[in-house]
């Protein structure tokens, strides 16, 4: 079997496989869009699309069914385009290249998009499935989630008719979510200032690629490097033993993943171009010994490159490079009710240039607690204002505050025992879901979150279990057949 359309359960798969063909990064869903009004179209669903482009069909009951409650089955449309450096793939236009690699699929030097193509076809499966016995549904698919939360914030509070709401974007069988962090990001301004250097000068580019990266919320207690933090500690440390000039520094993608790749473009003086390779290669093997457990395909280069027009003055470079090294990464305190829990993080995302040639630096704050979001975001506007950026922080998202006397919650635990009898395990997560704005919206709305098993996220090494979709999809099954018969 080489085809992931045959794979088990096969309904699941076959729409899968259609979602692999779908270019669907965030912002540009038109395409995935108009599958979804197929799909409604072809089962005789009654179907609607909002201003955004949200997608809600409404799937009547199972014969017998008709007076049970409704529930609503939600996933996001978009996938995070992560690809590896060199790949020409296009995720506006091209397939995703997906392969069977024993238990797990994966894709081709990109990111997979099972974050959330497998709980659009959750859905989907669970709406044209005869095995299934269910009440009425409403299948809600936003738009945008990986870049802000788009759809779900401009769903309309009279849109949903169910009590109840089952997210299919978790990462991991077996865990059911019950709560979420809030987060918002913010972005420093510099207006970098520059200078012509002396022609008797070498240019040089240091490349920092191979990092594991991963998801700024689900894999930040994890310890991986951030490849913008030490592209700043070699620049520095450049600049001050070497008499390294620095022309730019930029690297990361999104928000909401931890920086794989930074690069370096400076000039050095002709008579150190020895001394810069020496120091480079023993600041290379400290950082590198630092992440052996974390980050072993880590690779640090320094070569020649193309010289640049200008470099920036020492007075900006230092003061650039200090707002980077004392900018916050990574956990800063844990929950203290539910055990191994992340409270507050912040990562430092991405630098870059925007068309006036200005350097954006990006930074996303998370926390379940409300005072402690606000606390961090003010410690990165004050890191960034007091050297010299202009700061702006995004209006954000809540978080999602747990209930563990959900009728949902003791649904899932009951189905899941009979199923695998063993207990889930009931948690909440360090990540924004779209559960904490829907519910802001409707706050009355039971929630659980769950899903089968992916790991590298936002990567390309993004990776889903085959065996542990097939247990989320009988869990699933079992939930939405017992809700229905609970009326």
């Amino acid at each position: 079997m080489n085809k992931i359309s045959d794979l088990t359960p096969r309904n699941l798969w076959k729409y899968f496989s259609d979602i692999l063909a779908i270019p669907r990064p965030s912002g540009k869903e038109d395409k995935m869009t108009v599958y979804l009004e197929r799909f409604a179209h072809d089962n005789l669903f009654n179907h609607s699309r909002d201003i955004v482009g949200n997608i809600m069909i409404t799937v009547p009951a199972s014969y017998g069914y008709e007076r049970s409650p409704i529930l609503t089955l939600q996933a996001h449309m978009d996938m995070v385009g992560e690809k590896v450096a060199g790949s020409s793939h296009d995720f506006a236009r091209d397939p995703i290249k997906a392969r069977i690699i024993g238990d797990t699929i994966t894709a081709d030097g990109t990111t997979l998009g099972a974050d959330d193509g497998i709980g659009i076809a959750a859905a989907l499966a669970i709406a044209t499935d005869e095995k299934v016995k269910h009440g009425p549904l409403e299948l809600l698919f936003t738009v945008d989630e990986e870049r802000g939360l788009t759809g779900a914030k401009s769903l309309s509070p009279n849109l949903l008719n169910a009590k109840s709401l089952l997210n299919l974007d978790s990462e991991e069988e077996g865990i059911l979510y019950i709560g979420c962090a809030g987060g918002n990001t913010t972005t420093a301004t510099f207006q970098p200032e520059y200078q012509i250097i002396d022609n008797d000068a070498l240019p040089v580019m240091i490349s920092i690629t191979g990092l594991t990266g991963g998801h700024s919320g689900g894999d930040i207690h994890l310890g991986r490097a951030n490849a913008l933090k030490i592209a700043a500690r070699i620049a520095d440390k450049l600049i001050s033993e070497c008499g390294f000039r620095l022309s730019q520094l930029t690297g990361g993608g999104l928000h909401n993943a931890i920086p794989r790749e930074a690069y370096i473009i400076g000039m050095v003086p002709m008579d150190q171009r020895e001394d810069i390779r020496v120091t480079f290669n023993i600041e290379a093997a400290d950082i590198q010994s630092l992440y052996t457990s974390t980050d072993g395909n880590m690779s640090l280069t320094l070569e020649t490159c193309p010289p640049p027009s200008t470099v920036m003055t020492l007075d900006f470079a230092d003061r650039f490079l200090r707002a980077l090294s004392a900018c916050p990464h990574g956990v800063l305190t844990m929950d203290t009710k539910i055990p191994g829990l992340v409270e507050t993080s912040n990562n430092l995302a991405s630098v870059k240039y925007d068309p006036d040639g200005n350097i954006l630096v990006v930074t996303s704050q998370r926390s379940s607690v409300d005072n402690s979001l606000k606390y961090t975001t003010e410690i990165c506007r004050s890191v960034f204002g007091l050297y010299g950026a202009t700061v702006m922080t995004s209006d954000g998202y809540p978080g999602w505050q747990p209930d563990t006397t959900s009728r949902l919650l003791t649904i899932a635990r009951q189905t899941y025992r009979k199923l695998y009898r063993k207990e889930p395990r009931v948690t909440a997560i360090h990540a924004g879901l779209e559960c904490g704005i829907i519910r802001q919206k409707y706050p009355l709305m039971d929630m659980l979150s769950f899903g089968p098993t992916m790991t590298g996220v936002h990567t390309p090494d993004e990776q889903i279990s085959i065996s542990s979709v097939e247990r989320f999809y009988k869990h699933l099954s079992a939930i939405v057949t017992t809700y229905a018969q609970s009326r």
